[in-house]
């Protein structure tokens, strides 16, 4: 999935379309850009971000504000922020965007930068199954997450081929309804593994 429309750098963001704090951060994640990790372990549950920055060889910053705590630390030799969301796709909305106004726009000048910055953002929590083969608190990566929100269609985006195959199949196996919001489909990183093996370490 990829973004069709881009913000051009040297546009200046108006203050209700790019929120800051007094002290120069994000308003929601009270985070400033030197404050991020490379690295973004996401997480629903705010408990969950200690039980992930306990392992990091040093924590660095620590905020919270409202649901969203963040820790910021290292963790063999890598910059990681261990991030919670709260419940709902509304605020994972909120949490990406400012993830992206803090890696891709100057905030003092307000103005998208010329060169993109890319984060490793990953997911953890739990989920059902619905394979039998699937015993319970087993260790899954998806390949593919589908949305059954109406989140993502509010963005400007082009599928894959791949996403847009599994999209189409998706459809028509479930005879999905016309009076419901289509779903969307994303793939995620074909390069999971490189991060597996720190995750899958962890209690």
């Amino acid at each position: 999935m990829h973004a069709i429309t881009l913000t051009p750098p040297g546009t200046e963001l108006a203050p209700s379309e790019l929120v800051l704090n007094p002290d120069g951060s994000v308003y929601h994640l009270a985070l400033r850009p030197d404050q991020l990790g490379d690295l973004v372990l996401v997480v629903g549950d705010q408990g969950r971000v200690e039980r992930i920055s306990r392992h990091f060889s040093k924590v660095e910053h620590r905020v919270q504000n409202r649901e969203f705590v963040a820790h910021t630390g290292v963790y063999h030799g890598t910059h990681v922020t261990a991030l919670s969301t709260g419940i709902g796709t509304d605020n994972i909305d909120i949490v990406l965007n400012e993830l992206d106004a803090l890696a891709n726009i100057d905030l003092e000048r307000r103005t998208p930068r010329t060169e993109h910055r890319s984060l490793r953002i990953i997911r953890l929590g739990t989920c059902g199954a619905l394979q039998e083969d699937i015993p319970v608190d087993s260790r899954i990566v998806s390949a593919f997450g589908v949305g059954l929100d109406n989140v993502l269609h509010y963005y400007a985006y082009e599928n894959t081929g791949a996403e847009q195959r599994l999209l189409n199949d998706l459809l028509g196996h479930t005879e999905w309804p016309d009076n419901l919001p289509v779903p969307y489909v994303a793939a995620g990183d074909l390069d999971w593994w490189s991060c597996w093996g720190m995750i899958t370490t962890w209690e």
